[in-house]
C-alpha cells in the first residue's frame, strides 16, 4: 500500500496525481487505445487509497482530475491558451468526492462488505463527476470515459441499454476490481467476483438487449470541402461545396449533408445563394442540408442554423442551434470576462440560442424525418434521444473542428456519433467540413469509410433505417438514478452512524443522575 511519508514524499505524491489523472486520455481517439480504458485508474485509485489523510486524498483527486481534463481537452489551447490551466483547476475539483470514497472504501484491508460496497459506490462517485460536468456552461459531457469504448461492439450495445453512462459504470468498477486484486490480497474472491458480475452483465446484454430491425435504408452523401483559408474563404467554401454537391448527380441520392458554417450568410439576405442551393437540389435530385452560420435578417444577432434546401428553396422549419460552446460562441459573463477575447480565439460576439428541436420531413420519402444537432451538441445523449423519442429515423450532426485541425480533436468528435447511434437505435451522419466525417448504423456500427482530415470531397454512403426502440430511448438516464441513489444511501448511512457514535460517546460521559433518597422522617412523624 501506498503510504505518505514526511517531506518530499508528499510533493512527489502530489506531482504523481497529475500525471495518474491524465492516463486515462489515451483510451480516446486519437491514441484510440479503447482497452487501456480497463486499466487506467489503477494508477490513479492505488495512490488515493494510500493517502494518509482525508484532505491528502482530496489534494491528490483534485489534482488528477485536472490532470485528467488538461490531457483530454489539450487540443484546446489555440482558443483557451494559459485559460486552460484554471479551467482544469476548477473542473478538477469535481472528482473530490470521488477520491474520497476510494480512500474510504479501498483503503487498509477492507472486508467483504466494504468491498462490495467499494465495486458500487466508487464507480457511482466517478459517474457523479462526469454528470457535473456534462451541463453546458462547465463545458458539456465531453470525454466521457464511457465514451472511448465507441468501436467495441459489446460496449455500444451496453449503451443501447442504459447509455454512455452505463459504459462509464462498467470501466471504473473493472478498474476498482483491478485495484482490490492488485493492492488488497484477502479481497480476491469479491474482487473476482465482481469482475464475473461485469462479465456477466455484457454477456447478457449482448445476449438479450434490443437489436434495432432494419427497415429500408437512405443514400447519403455527405460533402467536405477541406481546408478553405484567406479573407474570402466563406465564398470559396461555398463554391467547393457546390463543386462537389454537382459531381453527385446521377447517383439517386435521398439527402447531401454539407457541414457546420457552410454557408456564412442567412439565405433571406442572399436569395442568390438560396437559388443555387435550390438548383443544385434540382440537379443532383435530393434536397441539401446546409448550416448558415450568420447574422439573421428577420431577427437580432447571429445563429446557427440547419436548413434543408429542395429544388423550391428552403423547406420546412430551421433549426437554431441551442447548446453553444463556452468561449467559442459565446464568452460566460461576458461583462466580467469579455477580456479573454483579445487573448485567446474566444467568440467576439456571442452566438444566440435556439429555442427546441425540429423534425425536418425528407421530401420524397414519406414518415422519415431527419433530426439535426450542430458541433457540440452531438455530445449530449438527452439530445440524440430527443430527436429519436420525437420521431427522427436519422441524426445528423453539421460540425467544423478546423480550429483544432492537427490535433486529437477531429477523431474524438466523429466517435461520438457511433454513441448516439447505438443509443437511440437510429443511424447517424458526422458532417464536417474539413474531417473527420463519417456515418455510423442504427447499432453504433461504422458504415463505409470515414473522411479524413484535410479531404476535399463527397462520399455516398448506404444508411440502414431501424425501427423499434432501445431500452435508452424507452428509460433514458437509469443509471445515473441508480447510482446517485446509491450514494444517497451511502450518505445516509454515514450521517446514520455519526448521529449514533454522538449519542454512544455522550452517554458514556455524562455522569449517570445521583439516586434520590426520601425526606428522613422524625419519631413525632
Amino acid at each position: 500500500m501506498l503510504t505518505d511519508r514526511p517531506g518530499r514524499s508528499r510533493w512527489w505524491r502530489a506531482a504523481a496525481a497529475v500525471p495518474a489523472g491524465a492516463l486515462p486520455a489515451l483510451a480516446f481517439p486519437a491514441p484510440a487505445l479503447w482497452w487501456f480504458a480497463y486499466v487506467a485508474l489503477v494508477p490513479w485509485m492505488l495512490l488515493l487509497r494510500g493517502a494518509s489523510s482525508g484532505r491528502r486524498a482530496a489534494l491528490e483527486g483534485w489534482l488528477g482530475g485536472a490532470g485528467f481534463i488538461l490531457a483530454v481537452h489539450h487540443w484546446l489551447l489555440p482558443s483557451l491558451h494559459v485559460f486552460l490551466l484554471p479551467l482544469a483547476a476548477l473542473l478538477g475539483l469535481l472528482w473530490i468526492p470521488w477520491a474520497l470514497l476510494v480512500r474510504t472504501l479501498l483503503g487498509g484491508s477492507p472486508g467483504a462488505g466494504r468491498v462490495a460496497a467499494a465495486l458500487v459506490l466508487v464507480p457511482a462517485g466517478w459517474l457523479l463527476s462526469e454528470l457535473a460536468r456534462s451541463w453546458e456552461g462547465l463545458g458539456g459531457p465531453w470525454g466521457l470515459l464511457g465514451a472511448s469504448q465507441w468501436q467495441v461492439p459489446a460496449a455500444l450495445r451496453l449503451a443501447s441499454v442504459g447509455g454512455v453512462w452505463l459504459v462509464s459504470l462498467l470501466v471504473v468498477a473493472v478498474n476498482c476490481a483491478l485495484v482490490l486484486l492488485l493492492a488488497v490480497p484477502a479481497a480476491r474472491v469479491p474482487a473476482l467476483a465482481g469482475l464475473t458480475g461485469c462479465a456477466l452483465l455484457t454477456g447478457t446484454v449482448w445476449l438479450w438487449a434490443p437489436r434495432p430491425e432494419i427497415s429500408g435504408g437512405l443514400r447519403v452523401a455527405v460533402v467536405q470541402p477541406g481546408v478553405v483559408n484567406g479573407v474570402d474563404s466563406v465564398e470559396r467554401r461555398f463554391d467547393a461545396g457546390e463543386r462537389l454537391t454537382r459531381g453527385l448527380a446521377g447517383q439517386r441520392l435521398d439527402l447531401v449533408v454539407w457541414g457546420e458554417s457552410s454557408v456564412g450568410a442567412d439565405l433571406a439576405a442572399r436569395p442568390d445563394l438560396a437559388r443555387r442551393l435550390a438548383a443544385l437540389s434540382a440537379e443532383v435530385g435530393a434536397p441539401v442540408l446546409v448550416n448558415v452560420d450568420a447574422r439573421a435578417a428577420d431577427r437580432p444577432g447571429i445563429y446557427k442554423s440547419s436548413v434543408l434546401v429542395g429544388p423550391d428553396g428552403p423547406t420546412g422549419p430551421r433549426y437554431d442551434k441551442m447548446r453553444l460552446v463556452p468561449f467559442g460562441e459565446y464568452v460566460p459573463a461576458r461583462t466580467a470576462l469579455g477580456w479573454v477575447t483579445s487573448v485567446g480565439k474566444a467568440a467576439g460576439e456571442d452566438r444566440r440560442r435556439g429555442t427546441a428541436p425540429v423534425l425536418m420531413a425528407l421530401p420524397g420519402r414519406p414518415g422519415v424525418a431527419v433530426g439535426p444537432l450542430v458541433c457540440f451538441e452531438s455530445a449530449f445523449p438527452d439530445m440524440g434521444r430527443r430527436l429519436a423519442r420525437d420521431g427522427a429515423a436519422l441524426l445528423v450532426a453539421q460540425s467544423a473542428t478546423s480550429t483544432f485541425q492537427d490535433s486529437w480533436a477531429p477523431a474524438q468528435h466523429a466517435s461520438l456519433a457511433a454513441l448516439r447511434a447505438a443509443e437511440t437505435g437510429r443511424p447517424m451522419v458526422h458532417a464536417t467540413l474539413t474531417g473527420i466525417s463519417a456515418v455510423h448504423g442504427p447499432s453504433g456500427e461504422r458504415l463505409g469509410r470515414p473522411v479524413p482530415v484535410s479531404a476535399s470531397t463527397a462520399e455516398v454512403y448506404a444508411v440502414p433505417l431501424a425501427r423499434g426502440s432501445t431500452l435508452y430511448l424507452r428509460f433514458g438516464d437509469w443509471p445515473v438514478a441508480v447510482a446517485l441513489t446509491a450514494l444517497a444511501g451511502y450518505g445516509l448511512v454515514l450521517a446514520a452512524g455519526r448521529i449514533r457514535s454522538r449519542l454512544t460517546a455522550r452517554l458514556m460521559t455524562d455522569p449517570a443522575p445521583a439516586p434520590t433518597e426520601p425526606p428522613a422522617r422524625t419519631a413525632r412523624e
